[in-house]
């Protein structure tokens, strides 16, 4: 048995790993909640299971985020839901895939006058139906749906994301790098 890593690809990895080691859940919740952007929107995110494929982010009305009549801005309600649907399927599919956001659509169904919530969660089945459409090589287009809701379950905004997903031997970007390398030990 060799003490040499057998392919380039474990050297890489072994090298990423010391040099910036996996982040606990708690460490990847420290580091998203000091993102300068989401500090200064407000945004908090409450719960990560990035192996279970589930996030809860939420966000107070403050001076900050406050648009020109005084409710949640819509760019910070955006904002709140943005990365988290590729974040949980790269970590889920593993760096055998390709994931970006293609489209985002959101609509304000109410003004946000208190802290609003937003809870997004990708089933186990659907990481098996992403697998099973994209093993010929073809680009593969999920839809995902979140509502954001405000302390009274009222709901202020559905914001709809469409997902480019590919296995990464198919893909142009074969390149494209998960820079939050992650376990999920909870």
């Amino acid at each position: 048995m060799s003490v040499l890593p057998t392919n380039l690809e474990t050297l890489k990895r072994r090298a990423k790993q010391s040099i910036m080691p996996l982040l606990t859940p708690h460490l990847l919740k420290l580091r998203l909640n000091t993102y300068a952007p989401y500090i200064g929107a407000g945004i908090k995110i409450d719960h990560i299971s990035l192996d279970q494929g589930l996030c809860v982010v939420s966000m107070g009305l403050n001076t900050l985020n406050k648009n020109i009549v005084g409710t949640q801005f819509g760019g910070s309600l955006y904002s709140m839901v943005d990365p988290f649907y590729m974040l949980m399927l790269m970590h889920q599919l593993g760096s055998n895939y390709v994931v970006w956001d293609k489209s985002s659509h959101i609509d304000f169904i109410a003004p946000g006058n208190s802290k609003v919530t937003a809870r997004m969660k990708i089933p186990s089945s659907e990481i098996i139906t992403i697998q099973e459409l994209a093993k010929e090589g073809e680009a593969v287009f999920r839809e995902y749906k979140v509502d954001i809701v405000d302390e009274q379950q009222k709901l202020i905004a559905t914001v709809t994301k469409t997902l480019y997903i590919r296995l990464r031997k198919y893909s142009k970007s074969k390149e494209q790098v998960n820079r939050i390398d992650t376990f999920d030990a909870q």
